[in-house]
């Protein structure tokens, strides 16, 4: 048996091991690379919520659709009725799992929960972002948010997966959602299990069951699927894209808003230099990395934080200049000799972290460390998992971090930005402080114009750009597979939908 066959095997046992003994008819089974955290992962802590949203177990209030706009979901209607308050009617006949009535104080008391330390749904993430200073319900199925400052992006927040319509929990329904599948049960990063709704609203789901297993990584999920293990791929590996569907698989590409980029250690190190910084993202040829680590399939080329496509980029150029690179590394006062750059007597040495859960991101971390290398930087490149990368960042044990988020979730462009880059950002782990930059991110959260606000939010990259504060590689597209007769589905481009009551295999 050759290796490949070997590693093979082993996905396939690894996978077959978590699936249910006996699989419901009509069902579909996905492979990811990430999952539960928990036996029973409540939709509001952590990420939890985005996998619950993209099976279809939960729902927000609002919504956003392929076309990235922002749209009644649970909510029947949303209305400013003050600079600090909204009123949110929920529709009629929506119903929970267990088939009692959503209501505005069920729904209200499962979103107060994220904001209760010690709650199991806390999320302080999220409280962040809902900022309330009160929560009512007004009558059955009025709900009133009051801020505690005007937020423009409120309305956007309310799509947020971990704010999802919740009601009271029992041993039958521990997650107790409004969406076309019912929870089931969960193996903590193994398997997510749920099954259809038979009462949803707004039809009968074309699975009767929906299982999504976790691979160890993308090229094991691909194993697994040609094997006939799993049915569907989420972030299928781009280098091997365009032939699997020359087996006969669907392929399924579209643009996203995720981008691959580098947090900076911005407090210690070399990369604590606004110039070396700068150096170092003139260095870096992201064509080429976008035809090496995504054969040509996966994304373009990134200048700024946004894609193109979205409605929030400035017009700033993704540039390669090496020469000019090493004009501004001089001007940091670091000195070539025998074609190695040194600073303070010590070879410029650059280290960089990343993880293993996303296929391109390995490729994409040594691609840069060869164009470091090429003008005569020394550049180290460790892999491992997100978390613990994570860590090293933030101790400051490592100078550039390689990751790869999704800039516009809630289709909003301020709430990631304000995570990664304000200097009290709950995931700033390089430590960037910009004065300017945290007043010009508040200034875009209590501005409603949008037109002003598209100038605020360009100012905003343009000193991202300037400073170097963080260094985009490219905004990338979704690459999924599945077994043919897949209907009802496509790539959405905040990536948190996946499966809607339609989606079903064609007999």
């Amino acid at each position: 048996m050759s290796l490949l066959s070997r590693i093979a095997l082993t996905a396939c046992i690894a996978i077959a091991s978590i699936m249910p003994a006996v699989a419901k008819d009509n069902s579909l089974s996905i492979a990811i690379t990430f999952g539960p955290k928990s036996e029973v992962p409540d939709p509001r802590a952590g990420y939890n919520g985005w996998l619950s949203n993209q099976v279809g177990v939960t729902e927000t209030l609002m919504g956003i659709d392929y076309d990235m706009n922002l749209y009644p979901r649970v909510a029947k209607s949303i209305e400013q009725v003050s600079p600090t308050t909204w009123k949110v009617v929920v529709r009629e006949g929506v119903t929970f799992h267990d088939g009692s009535a959503v209501t505005a104080d069920k729904i209200v008391e499962g979103i107060a929960a994220i904001s209760k330390e010690g709650h199991a749904g806390h999320n302080a993430r999220v409280a962040k972002l809902l900022d309330l200073a009160n929560l009512s319900a007004q009558d059955k199925k009025t709900i009133l948010f009051e801020t505690n400052s005007p937020n423009a992006a409120f309305p956007w927040t309310l799509s947020e997966p971990a704010i999802a319509v919740l009601g009271p929990v029992s041993d039958a329904f521990p997650i107790n959602a409004t969406g076309p599948y019912v929870f089931k049960e969960a193996i903590p990063e193994q398997l997510y299990r749920a099954e259809a709704n038979a009462n949803y609203r707004l039809g009968t789901p074309g699975f009767e069951e929906v299982k999504v297993v976790v691979s160890a990584d993308p090229a094991s999920a691909a194993l697994a699927f040609e094997a006939g293990e799993v049915d569907m791929v989420v972030n299928y590996p781009e280098a091997d894209f365009q032939r699997i569907q020359e087996t006969g698989a669907l392929g399924f590409a579209a643009p996203t808003a995720r981008l691959y980029f580098y947090t900076i250690n911005a407090s210690s190190g070399p990369m604590a230099n606004p110039l070396i910084r700068r150096a170092v993202s003139l260095a870096i040829d992201r064509q080429g990395i976008v035809d090496a680590a995504l054969s040509g399939v996966g994304g373009v080329p990134a200048g700024t934080i946004y894609p193109a496509n979205k409605g929030w980029a400035a017009d700033i150029p993704a540039t390669y200049d090496p020469q000019q690179a090493e004009t501004l590394l001089a001007k940091a006062g670091a000195i070539k000799k025998g074609g190695i750059w040194t600073l303070d007597g010590e070879p410029l040495e650059i280290d960089i972290v990343t993880y293993s859960s996303r296929a391109a991101l390995s490729p994409s971390a040594a691609l840069t460390q060869a164009f470091l290398q090429a003008i005569g930087i020394k550049a180290n490149v460790r892999v491992g998992e997100y978390g613990a990368s994570n860590d090293i960042m933030a101790a400051g044990k490592a100078d550039m971090f390689l990751q790869a988020w999704v800039t516009t979730p809630q289709g909003d462009p301020g709430a990631v930005l304000e995570t990664l880059l304000k200097s009290d950002g709950g995931s700033n782990t390089g430590r960037y402080s910009n004065a300017t930059l945290d007043s010009l991110l508040a200034k875009g959260r209590t501005t409603f114009d949008h037109d002003a606000r598209k100038v605020i939010y360009d100012k905003i990259q343009n000193i991202i750009a300037t400073d170097a504060a963080l260094i985009p590689l490219f905004h990338v597209a979704q690459t999924n597979v599945a077994k043919s007769g897949l209907e009802g589905y496509q790539v959405h481009p905040t990536e948190t939908y996946w499966l809607t009551h339609k989606t079903k295999f064609s007999k």
